[in-house]
């Protein structure tokens, strides 16, 4: 199983690295890990951004999930069917933000084991035959700071641009319309979260490698994007939302 995983995801993403930090000028290990990180993620970002719209539409349908609750209070089998049919109503699926999760943990992890193993003579046996070696391999990213040496600095603003993304993730869900029964206690949740993310980030990247802690920068702040793009789809005029829809379809 692990021989699977490593030539499926593991192999391929790290050929994809070294590939790439031959053709950056200066062999910039720091700036392959950023370019990397953004690219699978512009390869997964119609996923990612499927999880944040059906994140959205759950939470507007929330206010009316609670009603059905309500109405239906003693009678669990009709609660179920009534809410399963106010998903279908507003083609709604509760799944549909878990799959493409799923899908890319995999593949991120086994990039978080690429960018922690790094590129040393035993990982370069990985090499397929037509990724040349590099013969030069520059630890330092664009000559600030040595990616295979800790860096208490970034792992500082690592920990800052958590913050803004998860403040931003609270007021992309808040968007969705009036906190249902309970909404007090989850939103007392999500602020306890929004402070205790960021202090996990840099509790554990204290030690990292700055390598690492590039990684979650870059995937972090395009998350900040993804989420910005969405709110703005979002807070269009509904008519103008149409006529997308139209467009697209």
């Amino acid at each position: 199983m692990i021989g699977i995983y490593n030539e499926i995801l593991y192999r391929p993403l790290f050929n994809i690295m070294v590939y790439l930090q031959g053709v950056i000028p200066g062999g910039d290990l720091g700036l392959t890990i950023v370019v990397l990180t953004v690219l699978i993620r512009v390869l997964f970002s119609p996923l990612s951004l499927k999880t944040i719209k059906s994140q959205q539409s759950m939470k507007e349908l929330s206010p009316k999930i609670e009603e059905v609750k309500a109405k239906f209070k003693d009678d669990k089998a009709a609660q179920s069917a009534a809410i399963m049919k106010l998903y279908k109503d507003n083609n709604v699926n509760p799944l549909a933000g878990c799959l493409p999760l799923l899908i890319q943990l995999p593949i991120l992890i086994a990039l978080y084991q690429v960018f922690i193993r790094g590129i040393t003579p035993e990982s370069l046996t990985l090499l397929y035959g037509f990724i040349s070696a590099p013969e030069v391999i520059h630890h330092n990213f664009l000559g600030i700071f040595d990616v295979t040496a800790r860096s208490r600095l970034l792992t500082l603003f690592a920990g800052g641009f958590q913050f803004i993304q998860s403040k931003q993730s609270m007021a992309l869900q808040a968007d969705g319309g009036d906190s249902p029964a309970g909404g007090k206690e989850m939103a007392a949740l999500s602020k306890q979260m929004l402070y205790f993310f960021p202090i996990m980030i840099i509790i554990i990247g204290w030690n990292l490698p700055a390598g690492l802690i590039l990684y979650w920068i870059a995937t972090t702040v395009f998350s900040v994007f993804e989420q910005t793009y969405i709110r703005g789809k979002s807070t269009k005029p509904r008519h103008a939302q149409n006529t997308d829809r139209m467009s697209n379809s």
